[in-house]
């Protein structure tokens, strides 16, 4: 039989946290306790004035079709904001709404890549990325950026993976998987290397912005590089910092031409973000921020704590994130260790499963992100959570037969 499927989709995989939270789900429908870990969403409710914001909308009949590109109370909020928090200057024409981050990045790069074209992606990566740019016949070129580095970019990495093919860097700070921020300094130093490549887009993804712990500060590159806005895309979103995952709005600003081309493609297939979704993202943004700050604040315990009951565990070393709300353990002193029914763990793909069903703790294999030996575990649930599943794994390291040499070199930093 003929199939009527693209090529490109062969080479997609599903979203791996996606996966993950429809595997947890079988599992807790089939009477399973699981201790969940996978989803990058915060867990506590949209604040209220959020709500009634949207609630008021729709008794006014926000219900209708609103401007491809997003209403222009919206952008207009979009755009004080950008001002305001991250020293940016755009026009609301320069600016457009869509149901989420990824949608806007999903049609950033459906609008400027022809086959064949090369995508810079740093890894560890969001796990969207590489797929979003092999389903628009672009070929990702992944840079490894290691713990030695603190998972982050170097300027050398870029400028070897620099061709005369390559259309964007992508560039997430802070990161997921790793929480890693990049600093003024790296963002500079790379920004100098894109000013010697001018033909290198840097598309920009922010939606962690807000949640950065200790020294670490969050700063945008266009502001850094004021010459990079005129080839750059600075992606945002109110799922995060708003907890409004479900409410579906996401925001790009860049110059004028890439705009309108994400626009034309958003004509053609959503139409636009919804309007009582767009009505309660004008309150969050232009309302009391105390939300954000108290958010920011409730992850950097759970981050702590997490990163501490984590560091117990012989075999996962935990170095603490500096941003976001993920935290990305190492298991290689977990590699090769054999199960009592007599498996040997082969990878963090066979880690995550033993984890699963031993202790009913589910993570994402670090694999998923282009970092083999590794984990992701999101810290966006309750101390009690953390508490019980690093508790549960623990119970489960203890029942397995670990290999000497990786124990001890993954304990030498306690």
């Amino acid at each position: 039989m003929t199939t009527i499927l693209s090529k490109r989709l062969g080479g997609v995989k599903p979203s791996p946290s996606m996966a993950a939270k429809q595997r947890v789900d079988a599992l807790r429908a089939a009477g399973r306790r699981v201790i969940d870990f996978t989803i990058g969403e915060p867990d506590f409710p949209t604040p209220a004035h959020i709500v009634k914001a949207g609630i008021d909308a729709l008794a006014a009949g926000q219900t209708r079709y609103t401007a491809s590109a997003g209403t222009l109370p919206l952008r207009q909020a979009i755009a004080a904001k950008l001002g305001r928090e991250n020293g940016l200057a755009y026009a609301p024409d320069e600016i457009v709404v869509g149901c989420g981050a990824k949608h806007i990045i999903y049609d950033a790069l459906a609008a400027t890549l022809n086959e064949g074209d090369e995508v810079i992606v740093p890894a560890p990566y969001w796990v969207s990325y590489p797929d979003m740019v092999a389903l628009h016949g672009g070929r990702p070129v992944i840079v490894p950026c290691g713990a030695d580095n603190g998972f982050k970019l170097t300027p050398a990495g870029l400028e070897s993976a620099v061709t005369r093919r390559t259309r964007w860097l992508i560039l997430n700070s802070p990161n997921n998987p790793t929480g890693a921020v990049y600093s003024a300094s790296e963002l500079k130093a790379l920004s100098e290397v894109l000013l010697r490549h001018p033909h290198v887009w840097l598309l920009t993804d922010e939606i962690y912005e807000h949640f950065v712990y200790g020294q670490a500060a969050h700063v945008s590159p266009v502001k850094l590089a004021p010459e990079l806005q005129l080839r750059a895309l600075v992606v945002n979103g109110l799922s995060k910092a708003y907890a409004m995952t479900g409410w579906r709005i996401g925001y790009g600003a860049g110059p004028l031409p890439l705009i309108k081309a994400i626009t034309l493609l958003l004509t053609q297939s959503t139409t636009c973000a919804a309007g009582v979704s767009q009505a309660a993202a004008v309150t969050a943004l232009e309302g009391p921020q105390q939300c954000v700050t108290d958010a920011a604040r409730l992850f950097l315990a759970r981050r702590d704590s997490i990163v501490e009951h984590l560091n117990r565990i012989p075999g996962i070393r935990c170095l603490p994130p500096d941003g976001a709300f993920y935290t990305f353990p190492s298991v290689a002193g977990l590699i090769g260790a054999t199960t009592p029914a007599g498996k040997s763990l082969a990878s963090d793909a066979d880690v995550v499963m033993y984890f699963l069903d031993e202790a009913g703790v589910a993570a994402i294999d670090g694999s998923s992100y282009g970092m083999p030996g590794h984990l992701r575990m999101s810290f966006a649930t309750s101390a009690e959570q953390i508490e019980a599943g690093c508790a549960a794994l623990a119970q489960a390291v203890a029942a397995l037969r670990l290999p000497v040499p990786s124990l001890r070199k993954e304990n030498s930093h306690a």
